[in-house]
């Protein structure tokens, strides 16, 4: 695209060339390109043969992080991922984490990894990677499940490609992703080491007024969730908080590698509690994001670095303001699956044929149609008291609500059909947990996923209301939706 903007092509036969280019690309594609689907979930634990409703003598939990910045950002090119190709950080304003805990029940099945990222997302294959790397440690607790997301920053390094020099070139470093690896499979056997007797609660909070949604309908979780682990030894508690929003406050100028305002949440976390935590996003697709997230990206003169620390600060007082929360009985049931979605993102294809996205597809031989080879779980805490649906992408929120676009306001015209997410729990409370052990872009309902009628994938629409379709580029497809709700469904029905 760069050399044939170059040219003074106009911008409409640049995407046509481009679409006729990744087309002769993708035909030639080799096979020693793809995956299957036996290498792809072959360091996915598949969790409980069957849910419990036994209670274990007690929760066993354990912390454990680890610093993944380099120490070199500003002096060699690191491309902040998020927002802009060919970005290049200069400084650092604060450090990516991995963050992990270690749950068990104590029943006598085996423990529970979640680690949270700082990052835009990472794929299934990169989080392979770091889960061989912890099963090769010798003398961890029984494991039955790692899962491994994103936070979802845009101000980290980026770690998916899709943000380098140029549109068809990798932002990844190879020299950082493998620190990246390394460091983050150490921070979850430090969790596993450091585990500790307790107790944990669950509680949340109404943050409505602090979130917004730019693309209809307007549909999002208010709530904040937390979990507090109170150990009996007297140490730090450990707060693992789930809320949905996209990092993203410090707005498309930043030349800075930060976490956003889930850093300064947990500093003042911190700072009130002496405690630890853990971030998990939610269902960010739509687009959920900060209350006054339209002065970040379209006011120039607008305080980005301020609003996101201020931010954080007050998601934080919320986190330890909450005084209702309830005891969680001593059960952690987790069920995975291993998922096959088609893959229609012509941008995707080219991106693996590449060698820039490093997530796993696969392609038979007497085919040319690829699928992507991802995976979600279902994970309950307590005696049916919390549901936590583990989601591979950036989930639109009324897949989870149902809150559904109308026929008539949709941009195909018809209505969704999907059992969300809601109706597939019985549990007390339950959220999603968005872009784990996968990244795939954005999940959207099919009745409103609209593409370009000529150019597809490679260029944003309108829709017969105005509304501009730009999540579509980012999808794997208009089934995605549809595929992973129905896997999740499945799950749940094993209970």
């Amino acid at each position: 695209m760069q050399v044939l903007r170059f040219l003074g092509l106009p911008a409409a036969v640049r995407t046509l060339i481009s679409v006729l280019a990744a087309v002769l690309v993708l035909i030639h594609a080799p096979f020693s390109t793809f995956t299957t689907q036996e290498a792809a979930s072959k360091y996915m634990l598949p969790g409980d043969d069957s849910f419990t409703q036994t209670a274990g003598t007690g929760w066993t939990l354990g912390f454990g992080k680890a610093v993944l910045t380099p120490d070199d950002v500003g002096e060699k090119a690191y491309y902040i991922a998020g927002y802009n190709s060919n970005n290049p950080a200069e400084g650092v304003l604060d450090d990516m984490y991995a963050r992990a805990v270690y749950l068990d029940d104590n029943t006598g099945r085996g423990g529970v990894i979640f680690c949270a990222i700082d990052c835009v997302g990472l794929s299934r294959h990169d989080i392979n990677e770091i889960r061989a790397a912890v099963l090769e440690n010798e003398g961890l607790p029984a494991l039955k499940s790692i899962n491994i997301c994103a936070t979802h920053t845009h101000s980290a390094i980026d770690t998916q490609g899709l943000w380098g020099k140029s549109y068809v070139s990798d932002g990844k470093d190879k020299a950082f992703m493998q620190r990246l690896k390394e460091r983050t499979a150490a921070a979850i056997v430090s969790a596993c080491e450091n585990r500790r007797d307790g107790a944990l609660y669950y509680g949340t909070a109404d943050i409505g007024d602090k979130l917004s949604d730019s693309r209809t309908p307007i549909d999002y979780s208010p709530l904040l969730t937390r979990l507090r682990f109170v150990p009996a030894d007297g140490g730090k508690e450990v707060y693992i908080v789930n809320m949905s929003c996209h990092p993203e406050l410090l707005g498309r100028g930043t030349k800075n590698v930060s976490a956003d305002f889930p850093a300064y949440m947990g500093k003042e976390i911190e700072a009130q509690t002496g405690g630890e935590f853990v971030f998990l996003n939610g269902a960010v697709g739509g687009q959920i994001s900060a209350d006054k997230i339209d002065d970040v990206l379209k006011d120039p003169d607008f305080d980005c670095e301020g609003y996101m620390k201020q931010y954080g600060k007050e998601i934080g007082e919320t986190v330890v303001g909450i005084t209702e929360e309830a005891a969680l009985t001593p059960l952690c049931n987790i069920r995975s699956q291993a998922v096959s979605l088609p893959c229609d993102n012509t941008i995707f294809k080219l991106g693996k044929v590449l060698n820039i996205l490093t997530n796993d597809i696969q392609r038979k031989w007497y085919s040319a149609k690829m699928q992507i080879l991802t995976e979600v779980s279902y994970l309950e805490l307590g005696a049916k008291q919390v549901g936590l649906f583990l989601i591979p992408g950036e989930l639109y929120s009324e897949l989870y609500s149902g809150n559904f676009l109308p026929a008539a306001e949709a941009a195909n015209g018809f209505d969704a059909d999907y059992k969300p997410l809601s109706e597939m729990t019985s549990c007390e409370h339950s959220f999603v947990v968005g872009l784990c052990n996968d990244a795939l872009g954005y999940i959207i309902p099919d009745n409103d996923f609209m593409n370009n009628e000529w150019l597809g994938f490679f260029d944003i629409t309108k829709d017969q209301f105005g509304r501009t379709h730009y999540e579509e580029t980012n999808s794997a497809g208009p089934e995605t939706a549809r595929v992973l709700l129905e896997a999740m469904d499945a799950l749940t029905g094993q209970q």
